[in-house]
């Protein structure tokens, strides 16, 4: 399948990530009208100015954090949910949070549908986590954050993976890898990207 194919050209090796991003239909998570481009490495556009990533970062990020079977692992944005149900063919179980509820409902209704009985989907601020279920093995951040999310830092266990965009709202940003240490964060910059902006809060906009 040539979607496959161009992963592999562009530098995906990992197989079980490459079986998890055939096995999510990610025609199931964009708009009506994109059908036709659903496979089209390229960001699409989603309800309240969202973007679903292209194949490529997700299968990049996704390939990054280094999920394993038993691991517990957040996504902050959910966004229309292919990230998730992607993270959810190899983690143990997903937590999800999203600003907007119009998104999180929509994506929940996705994974019913689908039968992606792993992930669990919270309306709430995404800078602030979901310390409630923490603390977590890996975290994906799929908007761009300024600085560091602290309060992520700390939902992480030690040994822990965080993968996130930082850089400025307005320009470009890069992937950044981080580990936590007893000692502190060791910190890989990865490549350059543009994402939509980790906003605090809960959006007012439902």
């Amino acid at each position: 399948m040539e979607f496959l194919l161009n992963l592999r050209r562009r530098g995906i090796t990992d197989a079980a990530v490459l079986r998890a991003m055939d096995e999510v239909p990610r025609e199931k998570f964009v708009r009506p009208e994109d059908l036709d481009v659903a496979h089209l490495d390229h960001a699409l556009p989603i309800a309240c100015g969202q973007t679903i990533s292209q194949p490529y970062v997700v299968a990049y990020m996704t390939e990054r954090l280094g999920v394993a079977p038993h691991h517990h692992v957040l996504e902050v944005g959910t966004g229309s949910g292919y990230q998730a149900a992607v993270l959810s063919r190899l983690a143990r179980r997903v937590v999800t949070v999203e600003r907007y509820r119009t998104l999180a409902d929509a994506a929940l209704a996705r994974f019913g549908a689908l039968g992606y009985g792993t992930i669990e989907v919270v309306v709430g601020d995404g800078l602030a986590g979901v310390p409630e279920h923490a603390p977590y093995d890996r975290i994906l951040v799929t908007a761009a954050a300024e600085t560091i999310p602290r309060a992520l830092v700390e939902q992480l266990v030690d040994g822990g993976i965080m993968v996130v965009p930082l850089g400025p709202h307005d320009g470009v940003q890069i992937i950044v890898r981080l580990t936590k240490r007893p000692d502190g964060l060791v910190r890989e910059n990865l490549i350059p990207v543009r994402f939509v902006p980790l906003l605090p809060g809960r959006a007012r906009e439902l």
